[in-house]
C-alpha cells in the first residue's frame, strides 16, 4: 500500500502501521498484560494523523505551539509510545520492552510528566475527551489575548482518538456540550468506531447513533466506512480542519486487526494475545513470527522524518516569535512569563486585609473582594463557575465572557461539574494559564474523578467550593457538605483549605496561587463570619503552615503559658472555639486555640513547628468541625474529643441548625470541661432525626 505522504515520496504504509501494531502486541505480551485490540485497530488512523496533520517535535516535546493529541481511550497507551518511540521522542526502545513495570516510563496508562510527548493523563474514560476540550478552551483564550494582526504566534490545534467508551461516560457528553456550544473548531477527534467494549459488543449497552447526538451538540461529524482506507482517513481530516466546529470522525475498525481467532470480539480487548496467537497474527501481516520488538530500517526511517519536520517547525515558529516579540515587547515577555510559570513581581500587594471589628463578612465574599485583585495581578487567572458565578462570586469583573466568539476570562460552564472538571486539567496541562473553577462543596462529588486526576497528575488547580457546611441553611441536606472535608482529605496530593474568617479566606487564595505541583481546594461560607483577632497579623503565615496558634493559653496575668487545653477548628467553627476559649480563661483555665485551614500543609511542616502549635505535653484537646470527625483522631490524641456532625444536615436556618446540632459557644466550653476532666465522649454528634425511643443513637451528642 503506496501513497503520497510527506518528505518521502513513496512509503509502504503498511509495513509502518504494522510495525505500530506489532509493538504493541509485543510489549503486551511482554507484560503479560495491557490491551492490544485497540492500538491494532486504530494504528492506521492515528498514524495518518501522526504523519501527515500533527504539527510536533520530538526533540522538544515542551514546544508550546504544537498540536496537542490526547489519547482519550488510555487504555490503548501502546499505541501513543509506539508512536513516540518511532517519531524520535525521548522513549527508548527498551522502555517499551518494560510496558507497565515498576519505574518504566511506559505506565499501563499514559501519565503526563512522566512519559515525553505524552500531553494527558489519561485511563478513566472520558476524562482525555474533556481535557480536549479545556485544551482548546485554553487555545482560544491565548490566542485572544496575545496574537496580533501580522502575528498568530497562538495557532494550533487540539487532536484525540476516542473510544465507545469514552462517548458512553458522561463526562465525555457534557463536555462534548460545552464544545458545540463554544464552536471550538480547533478540536478534532477520531473516534475509534469498533463496536466492541470489554465485556462484549456495544450492542449490548448501547443503541444510539452518536454521530447524531454529536451533531445535536453542534458538531462537524463524519463517518469512514473501513479503518484502514488511509486515503478516505485523511480526507475526513481535512474536511473536518476547515470546519469552524469542533468535529468528531467516527473511523469504522476492527479491534485486534489481524489475529485470526480473536480480531472484532472482546478477547482482543484487555488482555494479551497469547503466544500462539501472536505467531498467528505476525504470519497473517507478513512479520517472521520469530521477532519481537522488530522495527524494519524502512518504517523507522520513515517516521523518524517527524524529527527534522518538528525541528524546522519550531525553528519557524521561533523566528515569528522573535519578530512578534520586536513588534510588542511586552505582551512577549508576559508570555514567556506565563509560559515559564512564573509569578509578576509584586502580584499579592493589593490583596485585602480585614481589620479586626470590621463588619462580618462571608468567606465567600472575602473570595470575590481576593479575586478581583488577583484579576488584576494575576492575569492568567481564567476559570468559572458551574452555574453558580452568582453564588459562588467567582466572576472576574471586566473580565469578559468566554464564549464562542469571543476568549475572554470568564467560562459559563453550565451545569456540568464534571465537565468543568476535566476541563481545567485540560487548561493546567496546556500550560501559561492558572485554571479555577467553582461550584457548591457539596457537589464536589460530581467533579471528583477530574480532581483525582488533577492530584495525581500534579496539576496546578484552583478550586472554590462555596456553601461549606450545613451553615448554608435552608437548603438543607441535600445541599450540605458532611463528609466532603474527610473525602477530601483523604486524597493524596489535594490541598484542602476551610479558612476561619475574611483574612483566612485571602490568605488561602494567596496559598492556591503559589502552589504549583498539586490542586488546591478552598472552601468558603455562605454565612458571614467576624474578623477575628489576630488573624490579620497572623493568617499570611499562619494558614500557609495549615495550623497556627491563634490565641494562645495565658496566666493571671495575662502572660502566655503552656495550656492545658487546645481547642482546634477550621471554617465557620473556629468564631466557637475563640469565643469558648474567652469563657474557660475566665474560669482560670489555661486554654489555647489552633486554627487549622489545611491538614495536608500541617502535616508538611518541620517536626520542630508542629510541636510547638500541637505540643505532646498537652494531650486534652478538642476539635471543632462541622462535619464527619473521620481524621481528626490524629490530631485529638487518645485523651481528646471530636465535636462533630455524622448524619446528614437539616432544612432551617443556619443558627438554628448550628444551635440544634450542638454548634455553640457554650457547647463548646461544655465539652471542654469534660475534656480537662477526662468525662468527655470521644466523638460529640447531633443524633439522626426520627430515631426510635430506646435506640443508642437516640442519646448521643447534644
Amino acid at each position: 500500500m503506496t501513497i503520497t505522504a510527506g518528505p518521502t515520496e513513496r512509503v509502504d504504509h503498511r509495513l509502518a502501521i504494522d510495525t505500530i501494531r506489532t509493538l504493541s502486541i509485543d510489549a503486551v505480551q511482554a507484560a503479560n498484560s495491557g490491551h492490544p485490540g485497540a492500538p491494532m485497530g486504530a494504528a492506521p488512523m492515528a498514524y495518518v494523523l501522526w504523519t501527515r496533520f500533527l504539527r510536533h517535535s520530538p526533540t522538544r516535546p515542551d514546544w508550546f505551539d504544537r498540536d496537542r493529541f490526547v489519547l482519550s481511550a488510555g487504555h490503548a497507551s501502546m499505541l501513543l509510545y509506539s508512536l513516540l518511540h518511532l517519531t524520535g521522542y525521548d522513549l527508548p526502545l527498551d522502555e517499551l520492552k518494560r510496558f507497565r513495570q515498576y519505574g518504566s516510563r511506559t505506565p499501563g496508562h499514559p501519565e503526563w510528566g512522566v512519559t515525553p510527548g505524552v500531553d494527558a493523563t489519561t485511563g478513566p474514560l472520558g476524562q482525555g475527551f474533556a481535557n480536549a476540550v479545556g485544551m482548546a478552551m485554553a487555545e482560544r483564550r491565548l490566542a485572544a489575548e496575545f496574537n496580533r494582526p501580522g502575528h498568530e504566534i497562538i495557532d494550533h490545534a487540539t487532536y484525540g482518538i476516542c473510544s465507545d467508551g469514552d462517548l458512553q461516560e458522561g463526562i465525555a457528553s457534557e463536555a462534548a456540550s460545552l464544545a458545540g456550544h463554544l464552536r471550538l473548531g480547533k478540536l478534532l477527534f477520531l473516534y475509534d468506531d469498533n463496536h466492541v467494549q470489554l465485556d462484549g459488543p456495544t450492542a449490548w449497552a448501547w443503541s444510539e447513533d452518536v454521530l447524531k447526538r454529536f451533531d445535536a451538540y453542534g458538531w462537524d461529524t463524519a463517518r469512514v466506512e473501513d479503518g484502514n482506507d488511509l486515503e478516505a482517513i485523511a480526507s475526513a481530516i481535512e474536511d473536518a480542519r476547515r470546519d469552524q466546529r469542533p468535529s468528531l470522525i467516527a473511523v469504522r475498525t476492527v479491534i485486534g486487526y489481524g489475529a485470526p481467532n480473536k480480531a472484532g470480539t472482546q478477547k482482543a480487548h484487555g488482555s494479551p494475545l497469547g503466544p500462539d496467537e501472536v505467531r498467528a497474527t505476525k504470519e497473517a501481516y507478513g512479520w517472521d513470527p520469530e521477532t519481537t520488538f522488530l522495527i524494519p530500517d524502512e518504517a523507522l526511517v520513515h517516521f523518524r522524518e517527524a524529527v527534522e519536520r518538528g525541528a524546522k517547525l519550531v525553528d519557524e515558529w521561533e523566528q515569528r516569535f522573535a519578530a512578534y516579540a520586536d513588534a510588542h515587547p511586552d505582551e512577549a515577555a508576559e508570555l514567556r512569563r506565563r509560559i515559564g510559570g512564573h509569578m509578576r513581581d509584586g502580584w499579592e500587594k493589593d490583596l485585602p486585609r480585614y481589620e479586626e471589628g470590621a463588619a462580618p463578612l462571608a468567606t465567600r465574599n472575602a473570595s470575590q473582594d481576593t479575586l478581583q485583585a488577583l484579576g488584576t495581578s494575576v492575569p492568567e487567572l481564567f476559570g468559572g463557575a458551574a452555574d453558580l458565578s452568582e453564588s459562588n462570586l467567582t466572576d472576574i469583573k471586566g473580565g469578559g465572557d468566554f464564549t464562542a466568539e469571543v476568549g475572554d476570562r470568564n467560562i459559563r460552564f453550565g451545569v456540568r461539574e464534571h465537565a468543568m472538571g476535566g476541563a481545567a486539567n485540560g487548561i493546567a496541562y496546556h500550560g501559561a494559564l492558572m485554571p479555577y473553577v467553582a461550584t457548591f462543596l457539596n457537589f464536589s462529588d460530581y467533579m471528583r474523578g477530574s480532581v483525582r486526576l488533577a492530584a495525581l497528575s500534579r496539576l496546578h488547580v484552583i478550586y472554590v467550593w462555596t456553601h461549606d457546611s450545613v451553615g448554608l441553611g435552608e437548603d438543607g441536606p441535600t445541599h450540605q457538605p458532611i463528609e466532603h472535608y474527610a473525602a477530601l482529605r483523604a486524597m493524596p496530593n489535594v490541598w484542602f483549605l476551610r479558612p476561619g474568617d475574611p483574612n483566612e479566606a485571602v490568605a488561602a487564595w494567596r496559598l492556591a496561587v503559589e502552589r504549583r505541583d498539586g490542586p488546591v481546594a478552598l472552601a468558603f461560607t455562605r454565612q458571614k463570619l467576624p474578623v477575628l483577632p489576630g488573624t490579620a497579623g497572623l493568617a499570611t503565615d499562619g494558614v500557609s503552615r495549615g495550623a497556627y496558634i491563634l490565641a494562645d493559653a495565658v496566666d493571671e496575668d495575662g502572660n502566655a503559658v503552656q495550656p492545658d487545653l487546645i481547642l482546634l477548628a477550621t471554617g465557620s467553627e473556629l468564631q466557637l472555639a475563640m469565643a469558648a476559649r474567652e469563657e474557660l480563661v475566665g474560669e482560670g483555665m489555661r486554654t489555647r486555640v489552633v486554627s487549622m485551614p489545611c491538614w495536608e500543609r500541617f502535616e508538611a511542616q518541620p517536626e520542630e513547628y508542629r510541636e510547638v502549635v500541637l505540643p505532646r505535653t498537652c494531650t486534652k484537646r478538642l476539635s471543632i468541625e462541622a462535619g464527619v470527625s473521620q481524621g481528626w483522631d490524629r490530631w485529638v490524641g487518645d485523651e481528646g474529643a471530636m465535636l462533630a456532625i455524622e448524619r446528614f444536615g437539616a432544612s432551617a436556618p443556619a443558627d438554628d441548625i448550628f444551635q440544634h446540632f450542638g454548634f455553640t459557644a457554650g457547647h463548646v466550653a461544655e465539652i471542654a470541661r469534660a475534656v480537662l476532666t477526662g468525662r468527655a465522649e470521644r466523638v460529640i454528634s447531633p443524633a439522626p432525626d426520627h430515631v426510635a425511643p430506646g435506640d443508642p443513637v437516640a442519646s448521643a451528642g447534644a
